[in-house]
């Protein structure tokens, strides 16, 4: 999990100093307007729609703000009707790069992702190119103050998380999709301080890039993230522990 555990702590701390607010209020802004949308707009029955709207809270988007985002999917407005769209590609030193689209013009959208994959080398690719190099997991962060993560490491066990990093700061803990519900209601039960829990692709296996091909992969996922239209990517290939240190430090 050491790729997926590091690019985590970088978007962490490049979050935290992230000026273009707007723009990460819009993709959260369609990740609920998606649930609501596909599963109704009480969040005590649609546990996709909570966790977004608890990611909006982590980003301080204003109650108004959330509470639009449901009405316009969940009133009669045929406005904002965004789809879901996984493109796949290679990047610099032959990563493999999951896209997560939400869209109301998927070809805008391919477009505008073949033009930043061309630029930085890349390639788009055909539907299960790289797919198969991902699993989908549960993904819940907790705190480490006032935690001990050994007792947290034990708590998620007994829960039935799958895996925790207690290396990390906050503590990480991995599920199967299917018990990310259970596991994150356990352990808020138990008094466990649970900062954020979401579905997430993780690469099987990482690969190790040079740090110059590292550089331009993370600034072709850094390009890919700033599209309007992109809600995650994830790459394969773990950060130098150089690099990690120059861009995290």
């Amino acid at each position: 999990m050491s790729g997926h555990s590091k690019w985590s702590q970088i978007k962490r701390q490049k979050g935290a100093n992230d000026q273009k607010r707007g723009a990460v209020f819009t993709k959260v802004a369609r990740e609920i307007t998606i649930a609501a949308r596909a599963g109704g707009g009480d969040p005590d029955g649609n546990f996709r729609l909570r966790l977004a709207m608890e990611k909006a809270r982590s980003v301080n988007m204003p109650a108004d703000n959330i509470k639009r985002a449901i009405e316009r999917a969940t009133g009669s407005s045929e406005s904002d009707q965004f789809e879901e769209i996984v493109y796949e590609g290679y990047g610099p030193g032959g990563v493999a790069i999951i896209v997560e689209a939400a869209t109301d013009n998927r070809n805008r959208t391919a477009a505008d992702l073949r033009s930043r994959f061309t630029k930085a080398g890349g390639q788009l690719a055909s539907t299960g190119a790289v797919a198969w190099q991902f699993e989908p997991r549960g993904y819940i962060t907790v705190s480490r103050k006032g935690s001990d993560p050994d007792d947290v490491a034990l708590a998620a066990i007994d829960a039935g998380a799958e895996d925790v990093d207690t290396e990390t700061d906050p503590v990480e803990i991995y599920t199967s999709l299917g018990d990310l519900e259970r596991v994150r209601r356990t352990l808020e039960d138990a008094g466990v301080p649970v900062e954020a829990a979401e579905s997430a692709m993780i690469a099987r296996q990482t690969v190790e890039l040079e740090p110059t091909k590292a550089r331009q992969a993370m600034r072709l996922v850094e390009d890919l993230e700033e599209l309007d239209d992109v809600q995650r990517v994830t790459a394969n290939f773990d950060i130098p522990e150089e690099l990690f240190a120059e861009v995290a430090g």
